[in-house]
């Protein structure tokens, strides 16, 4: 799956849709390429999705909040591969550490203004206990005696 259509994209109209410039979307595509040769190196599984496409995916999803199903069906893939695909770009950008923000002590030092706002609203994987467990089977025997 090629870009659809980005690659023409003026930079403004760019930034609209991402949220960031092409230069810092190549550069983020550039570390992403790097991790994967190395996940490749060491025999990891091999996706489908090229890595300017996830992240393509990633930052939409950014962007737009958009659900995993409906980033996975725009995409061509299913929630979970979406999920997983968005999850590995976003830990191997933390890892990186290119694109961090300064910390708070570096902004109160600074002479520079900085300005922007930040919004936590990823989605949560919902942690349940198995279906079969011995536990929960017991203490429902228990509690109708």
């Amino acid at each position: 799956m090629e870009l659809q259509g980005v690659e023409g994209m003026p930079d403004a109209t760019f930034r609209r849709l991402t949220g960031i410039r092409k230069r810092t979307f190549l550069e983020m595509v550039s570390v992403l390429q790097h991790a994967e040769a190395h996940r490749k190196a060491r025999g990891g599984k091999l996706n489908h999705l090229a890595v300017s496409v996830r992240l393509l995916m990633t930052l939409e999803y950014w962007r737009e909040y958009r659900t995993y199903l409906h980033m996975g069906h725009r995409y061509g893939v299913s929630e979970s591969t979406a999920s997983r695909n968005i999850r590995w770009c976003e830990d191997t950008l933390i890892r990186s550490r290119a694109f961090t923000r300064p910390g708070k002590k570096a902004l109160v030092r600074s002479d520079r203004a900085y300005e922007g706002v930040l919004i936590d609203a990823t989605e949560t994987p919902v942690e349940r206990p198995p279906k079969n467990s011995v536990a929960t089977i017991q203490a429902r025997k228990h509690a109708t005696r």
